[in-house]
């Protein structure tokens, strides 16, 4: 439940404007977030990478628990993107500073993802809703 939980408060960090849109008085609340989104994306970037890892030690899972397995991998699938969105900045700065080949090519990753964000952002939403259900459903049975 807790995968699904961060999946969307990650998700609603990563489209402020949606959120803006329906709630003005969210703004505040991002703009304090704000100076922390770059480790909250690279903290989620890592947690995203290793659910993946995870996903695919346990894919046994396939065979017991299906949906759950395919929706654990697509929630860190989801998690590792706009972790490394919000996160690239920062990670720019402090790991890529001295390559600028190895720059170049996170920017132009970025470029053709970043089109993409507020759709991946209302996807991250779902999955992450999704997620919590399936986890209570899962706890249950």
């Amino acid at each position: 439940m807790f995968w699904g939980i961060s999946l969307v408060l990650l998700s609603i960090i990563a489209v402020p404007s949606l959120i803006l849109s329906k709630k003005p008085n969210a703004k505040e609340l991002l703009e304090k977030i704000e100076p922390y989104q770059g480790w909250i994306g690279m903290a989620f970037c890592i947690w995203g990478l290793w659910g993946i890892v995870q996903a695919i030690l346990h894919i046994g899972w396939l065979s017991s628990a299906p949906i759950w397995w395919v929706t654990f991998l697509a929630g860190n699938i989801i998690s590792a993107i706009l972790g490394f969105m919000l996160g690239l900045g920062l990670m720019n700065k402090l790991f890529l500073s001295k390559n600028e080949t190895a720059r170049a090519k996170a920017e132009e990753l970025r470029g053709k993802i970043a089109p993409k964000l507020g759709k991946l952002g209302i996807v991250g939403i779902a999955v992450g809703t999704w997620m919590i259900v399936a986890s209570l459903i899962y706890t249950i049975s």
